[in-house]
């Protein structure tokens, strides 16, 4: 009992830190991207950096259910230390974009379960699942295609991305850009596939940013490449949309 008591304790204390981070104009903002905290996300990283890993203590903050918790858990947590069938439930229940991008890229992404969770999840009718599974795929395109259908990808991209709801649809667009961007024998394809669909084409881009749309992300990309004469760069991803 005496250590239950002292994670609760733990608990308390670290939800009372979060509270006194809250920001009312920083809720706002984040309010207009479908999140629902207001800790300044440069804050929670020093807050998490303070506490080091600690995975008792992540996986009873992830089970307070408050968003800017479920982000430091997520920050301190060890993610192998995770069941493949305890990740499926944790995004599962992750409710706001910002909790669902970074379980996927910070824990799942680690884990030796990924490829199997990508499979299934790109599967899954739940398109905000769904849409974990094209990351983890966008992931593969970039890093280890090998054993990937590329061009089956870009199959089902033509056929399901314009219709898809938005998040499942802005994971399916990264993926094609990426297509376009690593493999250049599909390049041409992809740019086709952008145009025709014309997925994310007006999306509202601020200065010196790239657009979402994939023709223009992909040739910006591959821009950059020949300039500074690195194949391998990595390629920057736009800022998230505002859903």
């Amino acid at each position: 009992m005496a250590e239950t008591t002292v994670a609760e304790v733990t608990v308390a204390e670290v939800m009372a830190d979060l509270a006194a981070l809250e920001d009312p104009r920083i809720r706002e903002v984040n309010e207009k991207h479908g999140d629902d905290h207001g800790v300044n996300l440069g804050a929670l990283r020093a807050l998490a950096k303070g506490l080091k890993t600690q995975q008792d203590l992540a996986r009873r903050l992830w089970e307070t259910d408050d968003s800017a918790a479920r982000l430091l858990a997520l920050l301190i947590c060890r993610p192998r230390a995770f069941a493949r069938d305890e990740l499926d439930v944790m995004l599962r229940a992750a409710r706001t974009p910002k909790v669902h991008d970074w379980l996927v890229n910070y824990v799942v992404k680690k884990h030796p379960h990924a490829e199997a969770l990508r499979v299934a999840w790109s599967a899954d009718p739940d398109p905000v699942v769904a849409s974990a599974g094209w990351a983890l795929t966008t992931e593969r395109v970039a890093k280890q295609p090998e054993g990937l259908d590329l061009a089956g990808l870009l199959e089902v991209i033509e056929a399901q991305m314009k219709e898809a709801p938005d998040r499942l649809q802005w994971a399916m667009n990264h993926c094609l850009a990426q297509v376009g961007i690593e493999h250049a024998a599909h390049r041409a394809r992809a740019i086709d596939i952008g145009e025709r669909l014309e997925v994310l084409k007006d999306y509202p881009t601020p200065p010196n940013c790239t657009s979402p749309y994939a023709p223009i992300w992909i040739a910006e990309m591959v821009r950059r490449r020949h300039l500074t004469g690195h194949d391998s760069a990595p390629a920057t991803e736009p800022a998230a949309p505002s859903r």
